[in-house]
């Protein structure tokens, strides 16, 4: 026990833990500037605004700030855009990420899906709305005409002309609704 303690406070003892605390704080300061580094800290690029532009024009904007895309989907189609345009983005125009960071995009489908019209004749007008909106189409205009059956819809028209149960139309297309107000026509 005697010579622990001697080797304790010797000079071999008191050199070799300060060869023991060198390599520790090299090792801690090379680590700390590695990842510093490695994780490019505080080297930040600014997303780039992307909505309503093309793939190609969104594809160019991304390489000039290294910046990767992915695209995520293509399948709810606006009508307010052009067909392959970006109508979202993530992260955010504005929001700071790093260098090569991969920006998921959804595009604008190049047309509409096309649905078939419901039968909504001679059915109730909440009933027959539901069913239109249902299927992705839009209610437009009501209009009434003499008709015993009250609030019944009796035709179906888009753009001004009549259209018949099972036709197809573009998806969101708006479909006016011809109903019965309740008045017997003679």
């Amino acid at each position: 026990m005697l010579h622990f303690f001697r080797f304790l406070f010797s000079r071999t003892f008191f050199w070799q833990l300060f060869l023991l605390m060198l390599a520790l704080s090299s090792l801690f300061i090379v680590v700390f500037y590695g990842l510093h580094w490695h994780t490019r800290q505080g080297d930040f690029i600014e997303v780039p605004e992307l909505i309503t532009k093309s793939i190609e024009e969104a594809e160019a904007v991304l390489d000039e700030f290294d910046l990767m895309f992915e695209v995520i989907d293509s399948a709810r189609f606006n009508p307010t855009y052009r067909p392959f345009a970006v109508i979202e983005q993530s992260p955010l125009a504005g929001e700071l990420v790093k260098k090569d960071r991969k920006i998921y995009l959804t595009l604008n489908p190049s047309n509409y899906n096309e649905v078939s019209i419901p039968d909504v004749i001679q059915i109730t007008r909440r009933s027959a709305e539901s069913s239109l909106r249902a299927v992705g189409l839009e209610i437009g205009e009501i209009t009434f005409m003499n008709n015993i059956g009250k609030n019944m819809v009796l035709q179906l028209r888009h753009n001004n002309a009549p259209i018949a149960p099972g036709d197809k139309l573009p998806k969101t297309s708006r479909i006016d609704l011809v109903l019965g107000n309740g008045v017997r026509s003679e």
